[in-house]
């Protein structure tokens, strides 16, 4: 009795969960455009996103965004992982603690605080402000996944390496990086996932001359469901799935 009651709960957990992504990738092949009824089985939809030339351009502005993003956090989480595992010094804790509040902060409250500081500076928003907030965005997740790795390094190696008459530079090159490479890559697609999603950062930190995905298809979304919208959804939900799936693989320690 205890097994089943455990397993009608997760099914209704789960459920609760994936049902409507469910739905929406369902509704991405009805051919009605204005009816939730099932009016047959059609790729229209998914043929008209090639055509749509708004859509195209937000998706490409998206993914390089993102793939800039994730690179540039990657880059800055795997040293700042590196330097808050491998020294001592005033200060660690404060900016190991400041990481997981970066984390848990609301975006809302990470995108005000970006928005004030871009304004102080007088930077235009558009590409430069979006790459930045969304690297501010990932690079605490980079460095608590890749400062995750180094706690099962034998730090032996490091020292013996160093004794042999290696530098700062040729121990991170040659023994932490390759060490650490399953974390970095892992982080790289966190970070393009975070990036790639992102609505609110977004919406407060770039400007009318670059639109990116999330953006657009919030504004599609205030005008009514569309069928094209659906499918777009559901590419994007594959891009998504996609990148976790990797990154969880790549991090999961072998036995």
């Amino acid at each position: 009795m205890s097994r089943w009651l455990k397993r009608l709960y997760a099914t209704v957990v789960y459920g609760f969960l994936y049902l409507p992504l469910v739905i929406v990738a369902i509704f991405s092949f009805n051919s009605s455009k204005y009816s939730l009824a099932w009016k047959g089985f059609t790729l229209d939809w998914y043929a008209k996103l090639w055509q749509n030339t708004g859509l195209m351009s937000a998706a490409v502005n998206s993914l390089i965004i993102a793939a800039c993003a994730a690179t540039l956090a990657t880059l800055l989480g795997t040293v700042a992982a590196f330097i808050l595992h491998q020294y001592r010094f005033p200060g660690r804790r404060v900016l190991f603690g400041g990481l997981f509040v970066m984390m848990m902060s609301p975006d809302i409250v990470i995108a005000i605080s970006l928005l004030l500081l871009f304004l102080a500076l007088a930077l235009p928003l558009g590409f430069s402000t979006l790459l930045l907030a969304h690297t501010v965005l990932c690079v605490p997740f980079v460095a608590t996944t890749v400062f995750s790795r180094f706690h099962g390094f034998q730090t032996d190696i490091v020292d013996a390496a160093k004794d042999l008459g290696a530098g700062e530079y040729q121990v991170f090159r040659h023994i932490v990086l390759p060490l650490a490479a399953p974390a970095v890559i892992g982080g790289w697609l966190l970070s393009f996932t975070l990036s790639l999603d992102d609505v609110i950062i977004s919406f407060f930190t770039t400007g009318p001359d670059f639109e990116v995905l999330p953006l657009r298809i919030y504004s599609m979304v205030r005008l009514g469901i569309k069928p094209d919208v659906n499918a777009l959804c559901v590419v994007m939900m594959g891009i998504t799935i996609t990148a976790l799936v990797l990154s969880r693989t790549l991090l999961k320690e072998k036995k």
